[in-house]
């Protein structure tokens, strides 16, 4: 999969994803997913966690040895801050849907008792956003999170809040099942009366974003916000039977996506202007 793919039409909506993705809810994610862990076994999950040799790519397999055998994220893990609750869940349990299903519940109990500071996560984002909607694209945001949580740090964000960005908001506990599955995509979707195609943009950080993303048939844009390089990219993504799924494109910020998206738009402009006779060739 190369950086150079590029998506296959003009943006007439983009649903981005919450957390890592537009804000920086770090510090209380991981304090929750902490509070988790350790109590695997309390809450009947231990024994549901995958086999490391289940795992992608070694480093997947080693995280899940890891909390195995200790019960928490290793330190580098947190130190590194890249991995988000949902792609954890998702390595410990891989299609065991009720254990995911009773670990992000448990995460909502935890998230509860540490969230509340929201910061961008570029510093110009708002900015930006703007921008989008200038040009006439539809914007919303998705999360795993539930909506009490949400509705709270939406209107926290950047001390003046954000809502008044988006046309729509769609939370983890407004479908049935969370990402990696389709379901808020769609859900967005539906909101905005507008179809599942390559003209809706989802924008997301992790794995997980990326198979929604598929799923739904939409185009998948992986924010690499983390900056990791392109043999990173290409283990998360090895586009083989087993793990077939991969972004359409991959942006590092949001002014490089601002950028994609006004690049269609103009092109898309230009094409409709030949087409009427409006450019200046046609007089």
């Amino acid at each position: 999969m190369s950086i150079l793919h590029l998506p296959h039409a003009k943006p007439r909506v983009i649903l981005f994803d919450w957390h890592a993705t537009l804000v920086d809810t770090m510090d209380a994610m991981y304090h929750a997913v902490d509070d988790v862990l350790p109590r695997l076994v309390e809450i009947g999950l231990h024994d549901r966690v995958v086999p490391p040799a289940q795992s992608k790519t070694m480093e997947d397999a080693k995280l899940v040895k890891y909390i195995r055998e200790h019960g928490r994220l290793h330190p580098k893990i947190k130190a590194e801050r890249r991995v988000s609750r949902t792609d954890i869940f998702e390595l410990l349990f891989g299609e065991d849907q009720e254990a995911k299903r009773i670990a992000h519940r448990e995460f909502d109990k935890s998230y509860g008792k540490h969230f509340g500071a929201v910061k961008p996560l570029e510093a110009d984002a708002r900015q930006h956003l703007t921008a989008l909607s200038a040009l006439g694209i539809r914007l919303g945001v998705l999360s795993n999170r539930a909506r009490q949580f949400m509705a709270h740090e939406i209107y926290m964000v950047d001390g003046t809040g954000w809502n008044e960005l988006f046309d729509t908001l769609v939370c983890g506990d407004d479908v049935v099942q969370r990402k990696p599955h389709p379901d808020l995509i769609l859900k967005a979707l539906d909101n905005l009366g507008a179809p599942a195609d390559h003209g809706c943009w989802y924008v997301g950080d992790s794995t997980t974003d990326v198979i929604a993303a598929n799923e739904a048939g939409v185009t998948s844009v992986f924010y690499n916000g983390a900056g990791w390089d392109q043999a990173w990219i290409d283990k998360i993504f090895p586009e083989t039977p087993r793990h077939p799924h991969h972004p359409d494109t991959v942006v590092a910020s949001l002014p490089e996506l601002l950028a994609l998206a006004r690049r269609f738009v103009d092109s898309a402009a230009s094409v409709d202007n030949a087409e009427t006779g409006t450019d200046r060739g046609a007089d």
